[in-house]
């Protein structure tokens, strides 16, 4: 029976999963020929992005109420008993890893699975053994992409949903005033656009669609755009 996607949803059970296979790879690292740079960059990826989760969660809680403290000042109303918000205790700082943590946690787990000793018994003690589920109906698939303008480019941002282990690729359309053409085929959640913006405002438009092998599979996303240039 196909099991779902390893990979934890979420930024925070994601961040735990991190933990779990950091404090539990020491013991397998000998038996499945991990070197201690793959050990300690796992720990530091694994320590870093618990940092940064904890991080975002402060700074929203703190939005909310700078939020609400902002309405009150403004609208009136009555002033709660301990006054204006304060600014937040933000986490002790760890150092700082490379982006991309995901993809060198995948590239980590494909190597010790293709390890002769690897067994599925290691795999759920380390957190890396989707769950079993029934073959997907990948019909009625289709992305979720979101565009940004990011400085001069424009962040396409997706995901599996899930079905990573089912789909090999997604191919990403864009138009930009003349019709839709080919902009990629990307294996990597979260793509980068850099063609030149032009010199006048313009819509640019994105689609995109699954992949497996050589075939598109399901159905073409909802289309997003953002305005560029000028």
């Amino acid at each position: 029976m196909a099991k779902s996607d390893y990979i934890a949803q979420g930024n925070a059970p994601f961040s735990t999963q991190q933990a779990t296979f950091a404090n539990g790879i020491g013991s397998y690292s000998t038996v499945l020929g991990l070197t201690p740079a793959d050990i300690t960059g796992q720990a530091a990826d694994a320590k870093y992005f618990a940092y940064v989760v904890e991080w975002q969660t402060v700074l929203q809680n703190s939005a909310s109420q700078a939020v609400s403290w902002t309405t009150l000042v403004r609208d009136g109303g009555n002033l709660p008993p301990t006054g204006a918000p304060v600014g937040p205790a933000l986490p002790t700082a760890v150092p700082a890893v490379a982006p991309g943590i995901e993809g060198r946690f995948r590239a980590l787990v494909r190597r010790i699975k293709s390890h002769p000793a690897y067994n599925e018994a290691m795999g759920k003690a380390l957190g890396i053994e989707g769950s079993e589920k029934s073959a997907a109906d990948l019909n009625n698939l289709a992305p979720a992409i979101t565009a940004a303008v990011i400085g001069s480019a424009v962040q396409i941002g997706w995901g599996w949903q899930g079905h990573g282990s089912e789909l090999d690729l997604i191919e990403i359309h864009v138009n930009r005033g003349h019709g839709y053409a080919l902009l990629t085929y990307d294996t990597t959640p979260g793509y980068t656009d850099t063609a030149p913006f032009p010199a006048t405002p313009e819509k640019w438009t994105y689609k995109a669609i699954y992949r497996v092998g050589d075939s598109p599979v399901g159905q073409w996303s909802a289309e997003t755009s953002v305005t560029v240039g000028g």
